[in-house]
């Protein structure tokens, strides 16, 4: 497959051997999960699928697939903007489609996933029954603004060369260890782009669909047939045990005051139907990461994602 893992290796390795309907045929499966329509992954910057048997989504596809949902682990590039990451995850949906006959998927994309799954419902809604945003800066992140605001800055001519090497040297990294196809070149400077306010105020311009209008209210539940759900945390220290809680807490102090997950402010979270953004839950939480080290005084990440695969199936998606 063009940017990714080949057409085989995702729909026999994703789509049929480890699908739902195969672990409920020998295992049995209560149904809670068994959503219509396939639900289909989608990472954030510098994600991955699957890194030496660890998944970006720790736990989370096996859970779902345990009560009876068909469900779809994708790769797009580490660092690029929203609509060179769109597409390429769209090439993966029409393939999802064509492959399960289910005519729709279910979208489920965290932080830059977010709009890489928006951007794909608003040029072929036809393909997608929801979409939902987990932690996902619809309105662009303080620490995205920050970083721009170093490469704009008297520094930047130093600094900026630097940093974007490194940064794109690390998405390189991933994508070897990852096993990914994808010959794309990294894109540090369209991620920051797409990812500070300003760009992604011009990317809402263009795909408003779900987008609230107001600073820190809902957007629409349903558009162009497409159901539009999110969360998202607001907690960026959560597990002492953690490493990645130095980075989350780090990285928050650029929001200043306003409630975070450490990369992403709350109000920017929201899209759609809001099904909660305080979650006890950093960044990296709301996939269950790192390695399931999550706060022990909120729910169970995986329950969470369990949850809202069962409301998706009650709505006949």
């Amino acid at each position: 497959m063009k940017n990714n893992k080949t057409l085989l290796a995702l729909c026999l390795g994703t789509g049929l051997l480890a699908s739902g309907q195969t672990q409920a045929f020998w295992f049995g499966s209560s149904g809670y999960t068994q959503t219509k329509y396939p639900i289909v992954l989608g990472h954030g910057m510098l994600g991955f699928d699957s890194i030496l048997g660890v998944d970006y989504w720790y736990g989370i596809p096996a859970a779902l697939r345990r009560d009876g949902a068909s469900v779809y682990v994708t790769e797009v590039s580490q660092l690029d903007t929203s609509e060179a990451r769109g597409e390429q995850l769209l090439q993966q949906v029409e393939d999802i489609v064509a492959i399960s006959g289910k005519g729709k998927v279910n979208l489920i994309g965290h932080s830059h996933g977010g709009p890489t799954t928006r951007y794909v419902a608003a040029v072929r809604p036809d393909l997608v029954a929801s979409v939902t945003s987990v932690g996902a800066p619809h309105k662009g992140s303080a620490t995205a603004d920050f970083l721009k605001g170093i490469s704009d800055g008297p520094a930047g001519p130093v600094a900026t060369p630097l940093l974007v090497g490194i940064v794109n040297g690390l998405g390189t990294l991933i994508n070897f260890l990852s096993g990914s196809s994808s010959t794309t070149p990294q894109n540090a400077l369209g991620s920051l782009e797409s990812l500070n306010s300003q760009g992604a105020a011009r990317f809402n311009a263009k795909f408003p669909q779900g987008i609230p209008t107001s600073a820190c209210g809902e957007g629409a539940y349903s558009v162009n047939g497409v159901r539009y759900y999110s969360w998202s945390g607001t907690s960026p220290l959560t597990n002492l045990l953690d490493p990645s809680d130095l980075l989350m807490g780090a990285s928050s102090l650029t929001f200043g005051n306003e409630a975070n997950d450490g990369l992403v402010g709350r109000c920017s979270s929201r899209m759609g139907q809001v099904i909660r953004d305080n979650y006890r839950m950093n960044h990296l939480d709301e996939v269950n990461q790192t390695l399931g080290l999550t706060s022990l005084f909120e729910t169970d990440p995986v329950t969470v994602y369990r949850q809202h695969a069962n409301r998706l199936k009650n709505a006949g998606l």
